[in-house]
Order: structure tokens, then sequence, then C-alpha cells
């Protein structure tokens, strides 16, 4: 059965991936011309680009933006990701060599790619947490129908690259909890160098890395001098792959801006700032734009943030993070020390989180960006923590009866105001007597958890897919 999921999620994925490819327009993904111009700069050239004042223009891209890239504006000035590690860029040189520049191509190259982040993602799963094999079904089917996460690696841009380093250093992590020889754990010290070569949203694992080296070393007694043997045997390999771009960038840049980040802020003259933000707008209004334009964009908000869905679909999007999370909660409360989130690798992944989380906070402090994918190199501990909640309600016959039963006294309730108001709220009380009925379901009739399973992933297919074909395309016309 776990084979047939698989293969249903990974063949909807490529799917959407197609039509999301495929319908949206040229350079309407955030930041992709920047990125594209990056690797026509390594084609045409041969050389690496550096960045460079006049390399960003906030006017020029503002009224490009607007204007939704009429043919008459050239995508040539935007060239502000020129800072970015190149490893992305390098591995898209050839598709863009070989099929002359098109933008399909490398978006369908990106694409293809993201379909190894949901197998990335279903083996560390399954190998962080044998005993619970569902588990990384789910996390993997979050990872293949998330609509943004989909639009974002159906785009020309290296988060998708990133996230496949974050998640083979996260298998590589399961191995190490799990004892493997020592002889392999060199790999962990390629896939970290690899990441260092790939964005800077990667360069939290070695923190996450390290931690779990030490904590493993020492649950199995290991001298101090073992230890610091385990640990050389993969961060030397990782560091001496990102001095590469480290000392090219002391030499671009000048000592210290190893990263080229420093650069990026002298060039990004324009770009909104937090502070200026808030001194024009307020703290209330900066705030509510924040939560509201990261719980967006995390789940679906197209476009240069341009595309907002109507409000149905974030309300179940939101019905869901709750429905999740408070799952996910009474999972750790029932099971308490048992759970296998109360040892270290739960402590792992929220380390994972919190540093993803801190970088983002951090980030916004500075400049406003409010975009929900910066969360995405967390998706592992996200997902997993939706899946675990989803999951624990539907397999707790108790809890899932009084769930089913509350779900429809709300269902009776909003009927009854929307009878007094003239206006039935038919779609949330469709979502309340769905969920109720499906967990109940699956709760009192485990046979057809496999088959609700199924239904719900369809459901998920669908969405995406009218979101492709319908959404996205009438934002253009």
């Amino acid at each position: 059965m776990t084979r047939l999921f698989m293969i249903l999620i990974l063949c909807s994925y490529l799917i959407l991936a197609w039509s999301f490819a495929t319908q949206t327009p040229p350079w309407q993904a955030p930041d992709e011309p920047a990125h594209y111009n990056y690797i026509r700069f390594i084609a045409t050239t041969g050389y690496l680009p550096a960045l460079q004042p006049g390399d960003y223009d906030q006017s020029y891209l503002t009224e490009i933006v607007a204007r939704n890239f009429p043919p008459e504006l050239s995508i040539d000035p935007l060239r502000y990701e020129f800072h970015q590690p190149p490893l992305y860029y390098l591995l898209m040189t050839p598709v863009f060599l070989l099929f002359r520049g098109n933008l399909l191509s490398l978006r369908l190259f990106s694409a293809a790619l993201g379909a190894i982040q949901i197998l990335l993602a279903f083996a560390a799963v399954r190998r962080i947490f044998p005993e619970q094999p569902v588990w990384g079904i789910g996390v993997a089917a979050i990872f293949a129908f998330l609509p943004q996460h989909v639009a974002m690696n159906s785009s020309v841009n290296n988060d998708v690259l990133a996230e496949i380093m974050i998640l083979g250093i996260w298998v590589w992590i399961a191995s190490e909890l799990h004892g493997h020889p020592p002889r392999q754990r060199w790999i962990g010290g390629l896939l970290l160098g690899a990441g260092f070569l790939t964005k800077t949203t990667v360069y939290p694992m070695a923190v996450v890395a390290l931690v779990a080296t030490l904590a493993q070393s020492t649950l199995e007694g290991q001298p101090w001098l073992e230890r610091l043997r385990r640990l050389l045997s993969w961060l030397l390999p990782a560091l001496a792959i990102g001095a590469l771009w480290w000392i090219r960038n002391g030499i671009v840049y000048e000592w210290p801006d190893l990263l080229g980040l420093q650069q990026h802020n002298r060039v990004v003259i324009g770009q909104p700032r937090t502070a200026e933000w808030i001194a024009h707008h307020g703290w209330m209004a900066t705030l509510d734009r924040f939560w509201t334009f990261t719980f967006q964009s995390f789940w679906g908000q197209f476009g240069w943030m341009g595309i907002v869905l109507e409000a149905r679909w974030y309300l179940l999007f939101a019905w869901l993070t709750a429905l999740g999370f408070l799952g996910f909660a009474l999972h750790l409360g029932q099971l308490r020390s048992r759970s296998p989130f109360w040892n270290i690798r739960g402590i792992l992944l929220l380390l994972n989180l919190g540093l993803t989380v801190g970088a983002y906070l951090w980030y916004n402090l500075s400049f406003v960006q409010h975009q929900g994918r910066y969360l995405f190199p967390a998706l592992l501990p996200i997902a997993l923590g939706l899946a675990v909640g989803w999951f624990t309600w539907a397999t707790k016959a108790r809890v899932a009866k009084t769930f089913g039963i509350a779900c429809g006294i709300g269902s009776i309730l909003l009927g009854m105001a929307g009878g007094i108001h003239g206006d039935l709220p038919s779609f949330p009380i469709g979502l309340l007597c769905g969920t109720g009925l499906t967990i109940w379901l699956s709760a009192q009739l485990p046979f057809l958890r496999p088959y609700l399973g199924m239904a719900l992933c369809l459901g998920a297919f669908a969405l995406n897919l009218h979101l492709t074909l319908h959404v996205i395309p009438s934002a253009f016309h």
C-alpha cells in the first residue's frame, strides 16, 4: 500500500508541476527573472557573476511587475540575485544551453528536482521514525500538494535545490542517529558542503547536524577524542567545500563579506525597509500584514504576491492548520514520555524549525519580506507536525467520536445563524461536516483509512488543478 500511495503522490505532483509551469505566465514567480539572468550570465560568459551597484532598480522592478512584464520592458536590468551561491545555476546552465534559454524547459527541470524532494522527505521521516511508517506518506503528500510549494518548485528559483540539500542532510542525520557505519559519515560533509554552495537557507542545518552528532556521541558514551573524530569526519569536508565560495567572495566583495550579503544590502537601494514601513503605516498595520501575508503566502499567494485567493480557501487552510497542530498537541499530551518527539529526534526537528523561523524574523527586521515560502527550509518539521496531528484525530476512536459530534453541532449552529441572517454559510458547514465524517469513519472503520487517504489526496490534487487552470490564468486576463 505504501508503494501505491507514493506512486499516486509522485504522479499527481508531476502533473501539477507541469500545470503550474505551463499556466503561470513568464516571469510571474517571485524573483524568477533575476534567477534566470544568473543562469544566462554563466551560459553566455562562462564566469560567475558578481553583484554590482545598479543591479537592483526598485522603480523599474515596481513598474515591470505592475504591468505584468510587457514585451517592451526587458528583464535584463533585474540582476539582484547575482550574490547567490552558484550550484543551482551551474546545474541549470546545461539545460539553458540545450534548450537555448527556453524558460519552460528550465521550469520543468526545477519541477523534476521537486520530485526528488518528495522522495527525500519520505525517506527522512521513515528513517527518523521507523516505528511510524504512515507518517512518511503524510509528509510526502504535503510536500507534493502544498500549493505554494508546488508553484515555487515549478519556477526558476534556487529554493528547490536548497530544500533537496536540507532533506538529504536529514536523511543522513537519521542514519547517524541509528548508527550507520563510520565510513559513511563523510557523505554528510559532502551534502552540507554542497548546501553551502546552494543557498544560505541551508546553513542552519550545520547546527542541526552538529547537535545531532554530539548528542548521539554522548548517548553512546564515546570518549571526547572519539567524539571529536566523529565530528571532524564530516565537518572538515563541508568546510573545505564551502571555503571555495567564501574565499571567492572575500576576494570579490572584500573581507569580511564572505557571503555577499553586505554587498546585497548596499545594492538593493529602494527595497522596502521595515523601519520605514512602520514609520509610514504604523506598528499594528505592519504586524497585521506580516501575519496575514505570511500565512497566505505559505499556503498559496501567487505571482509576485499579487494573486490572493478567495477567502474560503484561506478558511480551509486555516482549518487544516489548526486541526493539524491541535492534533499534534493532543498526540504529545496523550503519549507524554512515550512519544518519539520527547527525545533527540524531536529536539532536532524543533531546532530546524526554530532556526528557520528565527532567520525569517531576523530578515524581516531589516526588509519587508512577508513571504511564507521563506519557512519552507523547515517544511519537514512543519509537515510532520501537521501529518501527525491529522493522523491523531483520525486514529483515536473516542476523540474522533467527540470531534464528530462537535462538528455536527457546529454545523447546526452555523446553519441556524445563517438562516436568521438570510445567508447560509454553505462552505464552512460543508467543511465541518466533511471533516467530522472523515475523521469518524477513519477512527471507527480502520480498513477505510487508505481509501480516505487517497480521496483526500485526490481532493488536494483537484484544488491545485483548479488554481492552475482557472485562478492563475484569470488573474492575467
